[in-house]
């Protein structure tokens, strides 16, 4: 905003003090520099701009809004005030008031280049692409310049996409933006590449494939220079679609003789090789093969061709992995095909072993050959492995030492070895004392590894990190599968080591995480994240890490910042994505336009996002409202409508990276697509609960009205009876999610050790969340009866309160009883934990809370009748009036309710003087596995899970307490 020096303005000067307290954040003297300024020169619109800019930043948004409008009605057409609002209209998330603000600028200046594309960015940010195309082409009449005839083509381009009938987008709009382009062809005025690329982009959207090979291949392909091989990339798409097979093989071939290392023209080469096969093609008797020169059509010159490759890459400068991995592709494909050539190419395993000795340094060789593995046999497995061993250079082991690398690049080649030993499943094969074995061994040479290290900076990683990481994969293996509770502990000693070493290490820190979420300690969890420093979209591939134990471990006050952490970029994402679509619409981008537009919708369709926002409402409703006024007045700050449901449920898209932990398991259990879709419609499930219970607490303040009598006109004039049927309507589908998420749960699935996290909806089925939250919302029902029916006509439903309320009693005492139990004890000297306990404790204070609310809703009903029974007391004058059995029933129930939840106190205060006892250096770390050394890293890691628990308790027992305080309000 301060960079306004080429703006000739006789009050620049005057706003300029202004401008510089905006810019350095000094909002309060920005706003008394624009009064002091309004004063004297009251018509000077841009300072009361800058004053509401001012006001938008303190917080003070309706004075700010009532300010820019009383300017934008005035329809100003200077380039500062208009600048200004733009500034204001995008900070207050209304960019549609911008488009407003410069049609009526155009009108007055119809001539203004400037004017003219700042409307055009103006639809372009609210996505209005029909006034786009009109704005662009009225853009072009004034200064007819390509950018702007070519803005307007987009604009149609981007109807056709977002048209919802696309028969409707290839009949009228790309027709009409093809002519609009071809006009420019036959008129020779095509100047840029971006023209090219747009021309082609309509064509192959038009599925005029042919055209479109004809554009890149004639003339206007020449300009196709920006990226290297665009044309030739563009020409092998458009033989794909045609199937154009031996031109395809030829431009494939060709390109490979340029450059034989680059795996994209292998891959079509022998796809469209095959294709001439099944399709029995031979070559014409005259002349060319195909457009593109020689064509290959047997597997006899495919292998040719691959050992040619091979011979001269020899004769290369650098190594190159193309050509070797080439064969094994081949071989993979004619063993897919059922074909006996493959002997031709030669043996897999020799192949593989002569890949390893040239490249078996490199970090890429273990993800090259991990590829190719299910090429040998599972008998050969053994024997591969110890051959590769064979060729590595290691000392010569003396007194039972380990044989141990002298170098890095020894260092390397053995670790790619080890890896490959997971991959292939022999570490799962062997027994316990094998699996320690291993892991001591492990450490011995990622302790051995770390001398190569000792010049890394701390933002580089340590030659041996993987040792470590491998080590604790097998110790994961002990405690999850084996039930080895030291194995946890050892695991999370290892990991805090190895990031000792390696401060920058992601996979220490995300195994960390993991680890630590399980064993229920959220408290390290959240620094552990914060140094991961995640960018952009990672806050929506690997923030469930983070976000699916925020709540649930009873860190309210970390929840809460870890959700406001993700949803800043959800929130954020809709007006960057607006900009960079106006940077690409300057720079002529043309074909990222719609990618950005499908960015924008993936994020706005991500499951994450609306797990974020539904918990984060969730979690706001249980901090802070205590009684049914403050659950109305956040339930209105939230703007929460019982009857809207703005979560996409058909085009949920699930955005989350499941392999963001490195894993070398082998293919039987890896993470399959299987897993996905499970985790998937596990997730929308639980999704859904979660949802429809937000809902229905969101319509309880509107069932909370003055009491009328029966048949009242009043009632219907409210529109409550038509709420109490949203409620009804809302506890049948919720009902029936509860029913979807049973059945889910009995097909007991479980995930790969480090596959996606399972969701809360076991523990909210097994300790009769699920049941208690349902029979609440049964009873608003029978409230709102009672409400409505009086007193006089209601013994029936009054009993089946009555009875709700013990049975309520009951669910959530059996509730307490499930959170009973210590959070760690030792046994043996091993610590052990139950973070069930804490997850069990967090439903109950949620299920509590909900029991509160619809307490408060039953209070707010029946006070009324009491007042009305004491008055008809006063005017009989009578001593004594029988009370309706529901006042009893209510009353007895508040008192049961008080008692319980002071035992739930009590029982936490238990588990915190507990957890402040529990002595860890007293614990015996009678562990043969670890070193000394390695021992103070476990006394660090178990006090990290005690101190974690204590927090966690403490902030339930907090909030408990605020919740005891709403019950003792609730007398009648």
């Amino acid at each position: 905003m301060a960079a306004r020096g080429h703006v000739q303005d006789p009050n620049d000067r005057r706003l300029r003090p202004i401008y510089d307290y905006l810019d350095n954040g000094n909002n309060k003297m920005a706003i008394q520099q624009a009064d002091k300024l309004l004063k004297k020169h009251k018509d000077l619109h841009c300072a009361k701009v800058l004053k509401a800019i001012g006001l938008q930043r303190t917080g003070k948004q309706d004075e700010a809004f009532a300010l820019a409008q009383e300017v934008a009605a005035l329809e100003p057409t200077d380039d500062n005030s208009l600048q200004a609002l733009t500034i204001l209209y995008r900070e207050m998330h209304r960019p549609e008031l911008v488009t407003k603000l410069y049609e009526a600028a155009v009108k007055k200046v119809p001539n203004s280049e400037e004017y003219h594309s700042h409307l055009f960015m103006a639809y372009a940010r609210v996505g209005e692409y029909k006034k786009m195309q009109q704005a662009g082409m009225a853009l072009y009449k004034i200064v007819p310049k390509n950018p702007y005839y070519f803005w307007s083509v987009m604009s149609l381009i981007m109807q056709s996409i977002s048209a919802q009938d696309e028969n409707l987008s290839k009949t009228m709009f790309l027709p009409l933006a093809e002519r609009m382009v071809e006009k420019m062809v036959k008129e020779e005025k095509i100047e840029a590449e971006a023209e090219v690329e747009l021309y082609y982009m309509i064509l192959e959207r038009l599925e005029k494939y042919q055209e479109a090979l004809s554009v890149v291949r004639g003339k206007l392909g020449e300009k196709l220079t920006s990226e290297l091989q665009s044309r030739e990339n563009k020409c092998m798409a458009m033989y794909k679609k045609l199937g154009k097979w031996p031109e395809c093989n030829a431009l494939s071939r060709r390109l490979l003789l340029k450059n034989s290392d680059d795996w994209q023209f292998y891959i079509t080469y022998f796809e469209s090789i095959f294709q001439l096969i099944d399709y029995n093609w031979t070559p014409p008797a005259e002349g060319e093969h195909s457009l593109e020169g020689e064509v290959h059509y047997s597997v006899e010159q495919a292998v040719k061709f691959v050992e040619e490759r091979i011979t001269e890459e020899a004769k290369s400068s650098r190594p190159l992995r193309g050509p070797y991995l080439a064969k094994l592709e081949l071989i993979r494909r004619l063993r897919h095909r059922g074909c006996n050539d493959e002997y031709k190419l030669g043996d897999p395993e020799e192949l593989m072993f002569q890949y390893f000795k040239k490249f078996g340094d490199k970090p890429c060789c273990l993800t090259d050959l991990k590829v190719f593995v299910d090429l040998l046999p599972s008998s050969q497995y053994t024997k591969f492995i110890n051959q590769l061993l064979g060729v590595i250079p290691l000392s010569s082991p003396v007194d039972g030492d380990l044989a141990l690398p002298a170098d890095i690049k020894a260092l390397q080649q053995h670790l790619c070895v080890v890896q490959l030993s997971r991959v292939l499943g022999l570490y799962h094969s062997i027994d316990k004392t094998q699996k320690l074995s291993v892991v001591r061994e492990l450490m011995l040479r990622y302790h051995h590894g770390l001398q190569f290290g000792k010049s890394c900076l701390k933002t580089e990683l340590q030659f041996s990190d993987y040792y470590c990481l491998l080590a604790v994969h097998l110790l994961l293996d002990l405690w999850l599968e084996e039930g080895e509770e030291l194995a946890v502990w050892q695991s999370l000693t290892l990991l805090e080591e190895g990031l000792s070493h390696s401060p920058s290490n992601a996979q220490f820190k995300l195994l960390l995480i993991r680890i630590y979420c399980m064993l229920g300690a959220f408290e390290p969890v959240v620094e552990l994240y914060s140094s991961l420093d995640a960018k952009h979209i990672q806050h929506d591939t690997i923030g469930y890490l983070l976000t699916r134990y925020a709540e649930s471990l009873g860190q309210y006050a970390a929840a809460s910042q870890s959700c406001n952490f993700a949803l800043r970029f959800f929130h954020s994402n809709q007006k960057d994505t607006s900009e960079y679509i106006i940077q690409a619409y300057k720079y002529g981008a043309f074909e990222k336009i719609p990618e950005f537009i499908a960015f924008r919708n993936r994020l706005n369709s991500s499951l994450h996002f609306a797990q974020v926002r539904t918990e984060r409402m969730l979690l706001d409703l249980l901090l802070e409202a205590n009684i049914s006024t403050s659950l109305e007045e956040s339930i209105k700050s939230m703007s929460l409508s019982p009857e809207e449901d703005d979560i996409p449920w058909k085009d949920l898209r699930d955005n989350r990276d499941l392999t963001v932990l490195f894993n070398w398991d082998p293919k039987d259990r890896d993470i399959s697509e299987e897993h996905r879709r499970l985790s998937l419609e596990e997730e929308t499930i639980w999704l859904r609960i979660r949802s429809l219970t937000l809902r229905l607490i969101s319509g309880l303040p509107s069932l909370s009205h003055a009491f009328q009598p029966k048949n009242s006109e009043k009632t219907a004039e409210n529109g409550v009876s038509s709420k109490i049927d949203t409620i009804r309507a809302l506890l049948q589908q919720l009902e029936v999610a509860m029913d979807s998420g049973k059945r889910f749960l009995e097909q007991t699935i479980q995930y790969p050790v480090l596959g996606p996290p399972p969701t809360r909806m076991a523990g909210f089925f097994s300790n009769g969340s699920c049941q208690c939250q349902t029979s609440l919302f049964y009873l608003v029902s029978d409230i709102y009866e009672l409400d409505t029916n009086g007193l006089e006509d209601s013994t029936d439903i009054q009993e089946r309160i009555g009875n709700s309320l013990k049975s309520l009693l009951e669910q959530l005492t059996d509730l307490f009883n499930k959170c009973k139990g210590d959070l760690i004890e030792v046994r043996d000297g091993i610590l052990k934990t139950h973070p069930n306990v804490l997850e069990n404790l967090v439903f109950f204070v949620e299920t509590l809370s909900i029991t509160l609310w619809i307490s408060s809703y039953c209070d707010s009903v029946l006070r009324p009748f009491k007042s009305n029974l004491q008055k008809k007391k006063k005017k009989k004058k009578e001593t004594s009036i029988v009370m309706p059995p529901v006042f009893t029933s209510f009353l007895d129930y508040v008192t049961e309710l008080q008692t319980l939840t002071s035992n739930v106190i009590d029982h936490i205060k238990g588990l915190e003087v507990m957890l402040t006892a529990l002595k860890l250096e007293e614990l015996s770390l009678e562990d043969t596995l670890l070193s000394q050394e390695e021992k103070k890293f476990t006394k660090t890691v178990q006090g990290k899970v005690q101190s974690s628990y204590q927090h966690s308790i403490q902030e339930i027992g907090e909030l408990l307490k605020k919740r005891l305080d709403t019950v003792k309000k609730l007398k009648i």
